[in-house]
Formats: structure tokens, sequence, C-alpha cells
């Protein structure tokens, strides 16, 4: 008889920091994200899901025009840079130059940092940790680590169901109440649309900064959320908008960089610290970007002055489902509120839902209309799946309503492909096209994602050039200038005229319009440099149409990113370490310890260490 996923619990590892590893922080310790090759189809990897995180999930069917980026696995090296021990962070590697880093160093402790549809790739590589390296203990975390329904047969001796800094920092018997210390790095890189690489003065990397984990909204389906504490809770790693300044003004003296990725999801609903940052970067005269996530209903409680003035360059927003029943969303017109805020220049990423309890055959097509009618930037199609310690995943296994894993693989639980459970109106298999033809139908709609997004920056511009607030005026003229209107009117004109020869009459209008607003706002530059690289781009258009047609995959390539104690062990400077910011730690919180991915049965402060602070409630 085939077994579901909650058939295959098994409580055999090792899910709290004690006891410690026995060579503390002498312990050598190499992290490593899963191997290489990705987007194929094989019994660990799936063409669906790529390693690329825009194109695997809001531009692939967007042809040519999709968004074509890698970023790396920096989670890792924020767990990296906050360990005493010597370790080595290996990102994107191939099977091959996985074996060799085991085979060429000696290791005391291999982790894995993955989600649960890369399974059969951390299998895999536990296999080849015991072959390669007996002695090193395995620690295995990231999401695939949110209940242990899928790690029956996976040969790991640790498992971090939580928050993995100060599991690991107990681990190696650190101590646990030290700063968090922030990796100094780009979040992305190799930024390509069209086949034509986006120069990076184009403001197309941006640095991380994590100022937390989770999420208290809580939503049903969210993987996040249910790892970090489930409805109501979130670990914060700077609490303050003074922290969270002190990190990014480091970052930017290092990097040189204005641009800032924060990674946290729902940044806006913290309200009191994004305040004070903005605060802050007004006494500065800090110009930064900002690209991060936020729930409507939070956007909402602030002024179009404050987020223009906080630098709001991209925000991911929720937009789910007409009338869905997430609390999030109760009360929020989302469509006025992402037309207004494009006008300002913020870029709107959508994230709708198919396959909601109440979609079926007769009324998707109605759901995909309405989320293509949002207009926004980017449009991420998600099914609604129920993910491993999800409250989700939680209801549809007590109704008996989860597929046998023979007849749905866990590689497929990737939310781009297939359901994982019996849907009450969706009749198995027609969700696969359902999400092709949303993402279609928002391109044939709305025109590719890049040029949205040249859009909004320009409407941005021609709002705010002349705004009353000098440190406003000089983020939108740093970003807007006359090379960059060039380089999207070349872009344009080729996406113009390969829609035009498509036959699609609305979005070669759109082009036409947006060509005309640019030679408005910059003259003869734009007017004559259109044509000219136009022709050009539209030949690379061309030839990555056919590279694509082809089957052509484009993989990271693999990184190796060292710390100082791991550096200097070898004999090498440690200047050539990822560096680090942090900042004083902030005050501890009163109250009872948190439960954190509680699918497990138990808290993970259990043994008794400290661990970051925990808001109950937004700040």
């Amino acid at each position: 008889m085939s077994t579901t996923p909650a058939e295959t619990s098994s409580q055999r590892f090792q899910t709290l920091p004690t006891p410690p590893h026995p060579l503390g922080v002498r312990a050598r310790v190499l992290l490593s994200s899963v191997f290489g090759p990705f987007a194929v189809d094989n019994d660990v990897s799936r063409l669906s899901s790529p390693m690329e995180f825009c194109h695997g999930q809001a531009t692939r069917f967007q042809r040519a025009f999709s968004i074509r980026q890698f970023t790396h696995t920096y989670n890792l090296m924020l767990l990296q840079c906050n360990l005493e021990a010597p370790c080595t962070v290996l990102d994107f590697p191939t099977e091959a130059r996985f074996v060799a880093e085991l085979q060429g160093n000696r290791y005391d402790i291999v982790g894995i940092g993955s989600v649960a549809s890369n399974m059969g790739k951390v299998k895999r590589m536990c296999q080849l940790i015991r072959k390669h390296a007996p002695g090193a203990t395995i620690i295995v975390g990231g999401h695939i680590a949110n209940t242990d329904h899928f790690l029956g047969d996976i040969d790991a001796d640790c498992v971090v169901p939580g928050e993995g800094i100060r599991w690991l920092q107990e681990y190696l018997g650190q101590d646990t109440t030290a700063p968090i210390r922030h990796p100094i790095t780009f979040a992305n890189f190799d930024t390509r649309v069209m086949g034509v690489p986006i120069p990076d003065s184009f403001n197309t990397r941006a640095a991380p900064v994590f100022p937390g984990v989770g999420c208290p909204e809580g939503c049903d389906f969210c993987l996040t959320s249910a790892k970090f504490g489930g409805k109501g809770r979130s670990i914060s790693f700077y609490r303050t908008g003074d922290e969270l300044y002190a990190i990014m003004e480091q970052i930017e003296r290092t990097l040189g960089t204005t641009s800032f990725t924060i990674l946290d999801e729902n940044f806006l609903l913290y309200r009191k610290r994004a305040l004070r940052l903005l605060e802050l970067m007004q006494q500065h005269g800090k110009i930064w970007d900002i690209y991060t996530f936020s729930s409507a209903k939070a956007m909402e409680k602030f002024s179009i002055e404050q987020l223009v003035g906080l630098g709001l360059t991209l925000v991911w927003v929720s937009i789910e489902g007409k009338d869905s029943h997430f609390d999030k969303l109760a009360g929020v017109k989302t469509l006025e509120l992402v037309e207004r805020y494009q006008a300002h220049g913020i870029r709107i990423v959508g994230s709708a839902i198919i396959g909601l309890p109440e979609h079926t055959l007769e009324n998707i097509d109605a759901a995909i209309e309405y989320a293509a009618a949002h207009d926004t930037d980017i449009m991420q199609f998600m099914l609604y799946m129920p993910a491993p310690g999800t409250e989700l995943f939680e209801r549809m296994s007590r109704a008996n309503l989860m597929l046998p894993l023979k007849e749905r693989p866990v590689e497929d639980w990737h939310g781009q492909y297939r359901f994982n459970y019996h849907h009450p109106h969706i009749p198995p298999g027609a969700e696969t096209e359902l999400m092709e033809r949303a993402f279609k139908r928002d391109f044939e709609r709305n025109g590719p994602s890049m040029l949205r997004m040249f859009e909004t920056q320009l409407d941005g511009y021609l709002r705010h050039r002349d705004d009353p607030d000098a440190r406003v005026r000089a983020r939108f003229a740093k970003a807007t200038t006359a090379p960059w209107a060039i380089f999207a009117a070349g872009l344009t004109w080729a996406a113009r005229r390969w829609f035009a020869k498509q036959g699609n009459v609305m979005v070669t209008a759109r082009l036409g319009g947006f060509l005309a607003k640019l030679h408005g706002a910059f003259g003869w530059k734009t007017r004559a440099a259109a044509p000219v690289l136009g022709r050009i781009f539209y030949q690379t258009l061309l030839r990555e149409e056919r590279r694509q047609a082809a089957g052509f995959i484009k993989d990271p390539p693999c990184s190796v990113f060292k710390n100082r104690r791991a550096l200097e062990l070898e004999g090498r400077s440690p200047d050539g370490a990822v560096p680090w910011a942090e900042c004083a730690a902030p005050p501890p919180i009163a109250g009872k310890r948190p439960v954190v991915s509680a699918a497990w049965g138990h808290g993970v402060d259990a043994a008794g260490g400290a661990r970051p602070a925990v808001s109950a409630l937004p700040q």
C-alpha cells in the first residue's frame, strides 16, 4: 500500500543543539546548497523548478522576455559569518565539485540547506558524505526540515527545524547572546532579458538585508511562517530602525551600493521600525533604494510620502485572489493600491494563487483575469499547496486528502506543476495547464515584466523629479539617467517590433506609448538611439528565442566563500573572507520562550539556549 507524507515520519535525528559537537569551534564546517544541474527532468530534479527565482516562479512563460537572474544562497553566508569555527560555503556545486570538496579537505561538520522538493538531492549528498567524509556530522536545515515527514530516507545526524544561527552557535559552544553579524555581499548576479545583459549601473544588483525571519500573518499555506513560530510570531535579528540603519550603512560603506533587498516577509508590518529607519535616512541624507515584501494592509498604513521617502522601489505584495479568505487582504482594494503606488515609481510584484478552495473549471478564467487586471510589474502565480509543517498540510493530512508519494513525488512539490492533494473541484492534471494559462494571459495582456518595470520607473521620475524633498529628487535622478533611458528605448523598440509581428495590438500600442513618453522626457537622445540599439537588441531577442526553443539551460556557476578562520587555516590572508556588519544586541524580551517549527512536537528552546528576539506582535 502506498504511503502518504504523514506516514513517513521518523524521530531518529538530533533536533536540539545539545549535546554539542565535541570539537566546538575547532570543528571544520562545510555548508552547501544542493548540487546541479538544475531545471532538468530526472529522478532528483525538475525542469519546472529552475535555480532562478524570477524566471522559475514569475516570468517563465514570457519567452525570451523572461527576466533571467541568479541569486546566491546568502542564508548560508548569514550562518557562516556568525560562526567562530572555520567555515566554507559551497554554492551551486555540481555533484562532482561537491565530491571534490569532500575529498580535498577534512570537514568535521557538513551542513546542507534545502527546500523539500530537493529531497532526492539531499539524500544523495548525505550518501556522498558518508562515503567520502565518514567522520563528519551531517546537519540538514532549511524548509526541508520544517517537519520530519520527508526525512526517513535521509542519512543525517542532526536536523535544524527552526532558526539556524543560534542553533549552530550553541552546537559549537559559542555565545548565543552575541550580536547577530550580517554578511556584506550582493544578492543577485547575471541579470539578463531578451538575451541582453542588464548593466549593474542600472541598479540591477542589491545587497541582501535580513531583519529577521517568519511572518506573524500566519497564512495557512505559508512555509516561512510555519517554520519560525506560526501565526502571531516572528523572529527578529534587528528589532529597531537604529539597528537596521547601522547594518545598511555599513553595507553601503563597504560595497558602495545604495540598493538593498530587505528580506522580511512583511517588512512594513513593523511600522515603528520602518518609520525610524525613514527618520534616520532623512537625517543623514540617504538616497537608498529598497526592495522588500509587504502585505497590502500594512502598506496602506503609510502615507505615499513616507513610502517614497523610505526609498521603496519594488514591493512584493500578496493579491492571492478576489474575495479570498486571508485576513491580510480584508478590506483592501488591491486594484486601486497597485495603480496608486506604480504612479509614484513603486514597482509591484503581485502574487496570486491558482487552486484556492473556491476555484473551479468554470470560474478559473475570471480568477486569472482578476489577477492579470492588476497589471503589476511582475506577477507570480503559485498553486495552493499544502507544504510540510503548515496548517494547510496538517488539515489536508487529517482529512486524508494528500496524494501518496508514489503518485506525487516530493520533487513535484514546488507549486509550479501539480497539486499534491485532491482538489475539491479541479480534476487531477488540469492544474498544470491552468498555471500556464494564467502566466500567458498576464504576458499577452500586459507585456514583458522588464518593460513594465521601466514604465513604473519613468512614471516615478516624471512625478518626483521636481519633488520638494531634495533627497527624493536625487534618488529618482540617480536611477533614471540618459544612459538608462537610451537602453530602455532600445529594448522597447525591439519588443514593439516583436509584438507587432505576433499580432498583439494592445501590447504593441502600449510599448509605443512608453517610447513616446521616453522621447518626451529625454528628447533626441532616445529618438536617435531607439532604432539603432533596437535593431541590435531585436537580433539578440531572436537568438535567445532560438536558444530557448533548443532547450538551452544556463546554470549558475559554483562559488566558494570562506570565513577568516578557514582562510587562516589554509595560510591565506583573512582579508578574502566575506565581510560582515554588526550592531549592538537587541534587548531581551520578557515572557515565555518561543515554540518554533512546532510540527516537531517541541520548542527549539527546550535546551535552554538563548535565541534571537521573538516578537509576539508587530513593533
